[in-house]
């Protein structure tokens, strides 16, 4: 394969190592179901706690933003990407059940530490957070835990924390709070899925090369490339990859149309099958405010079950700061 071709197929999986996939975690401890939390504030919008990455204030989503757009960039006056942003989408129910709140809180699975901090302060504010994890029912993560080394999606995306300086998911939030409920595929349920709907790790990779080869055609592709290679030569190396590599997410709707398929995934679809499956469950035991931590690239397909499985409707989005690209203070 032509080097070109390799550079940008790489870039391309970006997207499904960052915003989809989550590591599969060596089991860990169990914890009591959680108690219901104490409604507290919630914290004032990360976008304006970093002004040279972002604007002041969020304005108010209109409908078609909350329901279709759950990633974005900031850019500075040349066009460079200061900021990449994740959304808070809530959804609540029709009126006779409006006190009924579930926020889909979409994860970049490598990110600021500050953008992790902030979440953990966030999620105080629900009775249950359900979040993904491919592993043994009710793992519960230790911050910093070691993750399989046969996992090459998890080493990809620990490795990029060192080239990106960012930090690991794992090693970010905190999975010990009380309130956190796991909401993911077992590695032998995952496997099983794979199997029965004929799918496999090379068939996901044909589905992205046929993406990459399309996104190839145009001037677009070609200068993408370019960006990446100078990047790598860049003095603030880190900084610059990090603004190439944001640039992939612009188009994240065709990237998991690529991974998903028009029958849907096991990668996607039918996690977040499990995902509302454990909502249900938290939803019928009495939880009024349960938030769902999943990957960005899974809230597109979420929403949608959340309108027609739930009957509820986007109400509000908040938008964090997940990776802050500004130029550095001189």
């Amino acid at each position: 394969m032509h080097a070109r071709s390799l550079l940008r197929l790489a870039f391309l999986l970006l997207p499904l190592v960052l915003v989809v996939s989550a590591a599969v975690a060596e089991p860990a401890t169990h914890a009591a179901p959680p108690p219901a939390s104490p409604e507290i504030p919630a914290e004032p919008d990360a976008v304006s706690q970093t002004p040279a990455a972002t604007p002041a204030a969020t304005p108010a989503a209109k409908p078609d933003d909350v329901k279709n757009k759950y990633l974005r960039l900031q850019r500075d006056e040349r066009g460079r990407p200061t900021a990449m942003e994740i959304a808070i989408v809530r959804y609540q129910a029709d009126k006779k059940k409006q006190a009924t709140v579930v926020d889909l809180i979409g994860a970049v699975h490598v990110a600021d530490p500050d953008y992790f901090a902030r979440l953990n302060r966030e999620f105080t504010d629900y009775e249950a957070v359900l979040y993904e994890l491919v592993a043994t029912e009710g793992t519960r993560p230790l911050q910093g835990q070691k993750v399989k080394s046969g996992n090459p999606v998890s080493s990809l995306q620990t490795g990029l924390t060192r080239v990106l300086d960012l930090q690991f998911q794992l090693d970010g939030i905190d999975y010990q709070a009380e309130n956190m409920v796991h909401a993911d595929m077992s590695p032998e349920e995952f496997a099983q899925s794979m199997r029965d709907r004929g799918e496999s790790v090379v068939s996901i990779f044909f589905r992205m090369m046929a993406y990459s080869m399309m996104q190839q055609a145009g001037e677009s592709g070609r200068s993408n490339d370019m960006e990446m290679l100078m990047a790598l030569l860049n003095k603030d190396r880190s900084l610059a990859l990090k603004r190439a590599m944001a640039k992939q997410f612009e188009d994240l709707g065709g990237v998991m149309l690529a991974i998903d398929g028009p029958d849907g995934s096991t990668l996607i679809s039918e996690r977040n099958k499990k995902a509302l499956e454990v909502l249900d469950r938290e939803l019928k035991a009495g939880k009024k405010k349960v938030a769902i931590f999943y990957g960005a690239g899974h809230l597109p397909d979420m929403a949608k079950r959340l309108e027609n499985d739930f009957n509820m409707k986007p109400t509000g989005t908040r938008w964090l700061t997940a990776w802050n690209m500004a130029d550095p203070a001189k």
